[in-house]
């Protein structure tokens, strides 16, 4: 009796097993978890196809911006001096056609916002995967499951940032510049080694049985599904639903009429500075700089330096000299821009031939009275200055410029970005950068 005491279960030990086993099933990792009927290789694929066009967008456009900055020219245009290899993209960027980096950065901007609902969506829509037990079956699942780790991460970290910036809001440590470039290539490995991982899978998938055709081994199917509140196909025109609300409230923006008063967030969306031959969009005034109207005022001398030496000039004199006119638009990195404004002004090929290059000018260096900030100097390339729309710019749409639009002289040259466009301007100094 002793011994079938001392073998038989006791009622402890028997009950432990079931609450054991109930909570293994309340664990993310355990198959039933996950409930949604939603869920399944062709939501995910339609998804991540979408991403795949969409992203390798994005990552084109943001190496285009890059290179727009001609970070190789010069070291106070570089905000990734580290990038090595990294760089091996970088090319004079050309000054033609002249709204080239308006496209670009603004097609960068406007896919990356628009992106969002998807991206979210495929994260819900693979997010039991990130849970699955063992972590790694194989070499090439382990492969799989380190490329989906780096790839949310990388994913989370560039929009978040990128959001971020387009709003003008540095919340994070550190420039934005090198941030986002370093986590735009950590990202994209991540997303190719995913990509032909699954690719092949998503297209057969969609060719074969659609939507809502069957897939064997359908991991991210729940095998006990909740009732449906949504089909596949409701649950895909609300994440497009979603992409067009974000289109309509950002991309306006980049064009003038009642659509760009829908842009709200882009950024901040903030209201046009005024009205009148001025009254364009602006991202820093000069009260927010610290330029002050003792620095502009009659006290104000443009230095241009070269062989000939350092020669001054005030804006009196500036105005005598022989003007030019050129219709450019102002487009910035948060992916606003503005619609062609008449410029008027000195040509910057006119000013390197008082420097001493009457032929084929050099590039020059531009300096702001702006005292601090990324850009408070900038060089551009010698294309950028040969071209006869890049001003010396003294007027704007027939007015002299506003402060904020930088008074009493700023640059404005074709296809640079605006941060290149330097305001306030105080020095030019021709040569070789």
């Amino acid at each position: 009796m002793g011994d079938s005491r001392r073998n038989a279960p006791t009622s402890s030990s028997t009950s432990s097993r079931p609450r054991a086993g109930a909570l293994l099933e309340r664990l993310p990792s355990a198959p039933g978890f996950w409930r949604s009927p939603v869920r399944g290789v062709p939501f995910t694929a339609v998804l991540g196809l979408v991403l795949l066009a969409g992203i390798t967008l994005l990552f084109v456009t943001g190496m285009l911006s890059y290179a727009a900055y001609n970070p190789d020219l010069n070291p106070v245009n570089d905000k990734t001096p580290d990038k090595g290899l990294l760089g091996f993209y970088l090319f004079p960027w050309p000054t033609s056609p002249h709204w080239l980096y308006r496209l670009t950065q603004g097609l960068h901007v406007t896919v990356g916002i628009v992106l969002v609902p998807v991206l979210l969506a495929k994260l819900w829509s693979v997010v039991p995967r990130l849970f699955t037990l063992p972590p790694a079956r194989s070499p090439a699942h382990a492969l799989e499951r380190i490329s989906l780790l780096l790839l949310v991460g990388g994913a989370l970290f560039e929009f978040v940032t990128g959001l971020l910036n387009i709003q003008l809001e540095y919340l994070f440590p550190g420039s934005f510049y090198p941030l986002h470039f370093y986590g735009a290539w950590v990202f994209f490995a991540a997303f190719l080694a995913h990509a032909g991982l699954r690719v092949p899978q998503a297209v057969r998938v969609l060719r074969t049985g659609g939507l809502d055709g069957p897939v064997p081994d359908d991991a991210l199917e729940s095998p006990a599904p909740a009732p449906p509140s949504l089909s596949r196909r409701g649950a895909l025109a609300l994440v497009g639903a979603g992409s067009l609300v974000l289109l309509v409230t950002s991309a306006g923006r980049s064009f003038d009429g009642p659509l760009r008063r829908l842009a709200a967030l882009t950024p901040h969306g903030a209201a046009e500075p005024g009205s009148g031959p001025n009254g364009f969009q602006i991202n820093k005034t000069a009260a927010a700089v610290g330029i002050t109207t003792a620095e502009t005022g009659k006290g104000w001398w443009l230095t241009v330096s070269g062989p000939a030496g350092d020669l001054r000039f005030s804006r009196a004199q500036l105005l005598a000299m022989e003007q030019h006119s050129a219709a450019l638009p102002i487009a910035c990195v948060e992916g606003w821009s503005t619609s062609d404004q008449w410029w008027r002004g000195v040509r910057l090929s006119d000013l390197a031939a008082l420097a001493g290059y009457p032929d084929r000018p050099p590039g020059v260096l531009v300096e702001s009275l702006q005292r601090s900030g990324a850009f408070r100097r900038a060089a551009l390339r010698d294309n950028q200055v040969r071209d006869p729309r890049s001003l010396l710019a003294l007027e704007v749409n027939g007015e002299d410029l506003s402060p904020d639009h930088g008074y009493p002289a700023r640059v404005i040259v074709p296809a640079a970005p605006g941060v290149l466009n330097t305001k306030w301007v105080s020095r030019l100094t021709f040569g070789d950068l």
